[in-house]
């Protein structure tokens, strides 16, 4: 599935994971279209369009010469928005995938404890 997602989206997901764990926190400033391009080995234009998806969700404001901050509360969004996607979207292809190999909820939780 993540084979045929667009360049971009992969990017935005990984920087949405870093504003969830805190990497960029709230009232910070993200990395420059150009850093981050360059620490991801990037294109550019592909970071800018990753960061404009924040900008037109609301979860990143910009400050004209200075630079792109996320808001208050993005975490918080971002968190929800993923949980509603992977349990509408990712949660019943895995869950059909344990049916057919046989894995109930109970083992799995039993396997995640030993771990």
């Amino acid at each position: 599935m993540s084979q045929s997602r667009p360049v971009y989206l992969k990017l935005r997901d990984q920087i949405a994971a870093a504003i969830i764990e805190g990497k960029y926190p709230e009232g910070e400033m993200l990395p420059s279209v150009r850093a981050l391009a360059a620490e991801q080995g990037a294109n550019p234009l592909t970071v800018a369009k990753a960061y404009q998806q924040f900008q037109n969700d609301g979860l990143v404001e910009v400050q004209r010469g200075v630079g792109m901050y996320v808001v208050t509360g993005a975490a918080g969004r971002l968190c929800s928005s993923e949980r509603e996607q992977f349990l509408r979207e990712e949660w019943p292809e895995i869950r059909s995938r344990m049916e057919r190999l046989g894995i109930d909820l109970a083992e799995l939780a039993g396997t995640l404890e030993a771990n």
